[in-house]
């Protein structure tokens, strides 16, 4: 099958972000991305069923206006901490490409999901890896808030 067709203008300037933060708002994701270029448009998506209904489900998407835009925010926002986690952005077309093809690239992923991605998991569950990197993160951010704001520390 000839991937290529799958493929339009609309999908090379519409970027997917995952691995958002359940604290990131729409408003949030706007205001990291918009200094990038012009957005046409965002889908933020929320859980519509079940326990977790009107909760995020930690992935975006936002089109900007030129693929050249998409490329310059792919490139400074992938694996830039939001919330203590390390961003997942890549240009939808590249997921569309990713899904159809046998050959999973797995240089656009972070180390962090790649177990996940090429096990083909879909439980949401985390290896041990993914956990130990989270908790890192998570350290790291509460450090970072510690040293910008000394009233923060434990007593």
């Amino acid at each position: 099958m000839d991937t290529v067709g799958f493929v339009d203008e609309k999908s090379e300037s519409r970027l997917y972000i995952g691995n958002l933060d359940l604290r990131i708002n729409e408003a949030a994701l706007i205001k990291m991305f918009s200094p990038y270029g012009k957005i046409k448009s965002e889908d933020f998506l929320w859980h519509t069923r079940g326990p977790k209904k009107g909760e995020p489900r930690g992935y975006a998407f936002i089109h900007y206006s030129s693929k050249e835009e998409a490329e310059l925010a792919k490139e400074k926002m992938h694996g830039r901490l939001a919330c203590g986690r390390p961003l997942v952005v890549r240009l939808a077309s590249e997921k569309l490409l990713e899904d159809s093809s046998h050959d999973h690239s797995k240089r656009s992923l972070p180390e962090v999901n790649r177990t996940r991605f090429v096990t083909g998991s879909s439980s949401g569950q985390m290896s041990r890896n993914e956990k130990v990197a989270a908790i890192k993160n998570k350290l790291k951010a509460l450090e970072d808030d510690e040293k910008r704001d000394p009233k923060k520390q434990k007593r």
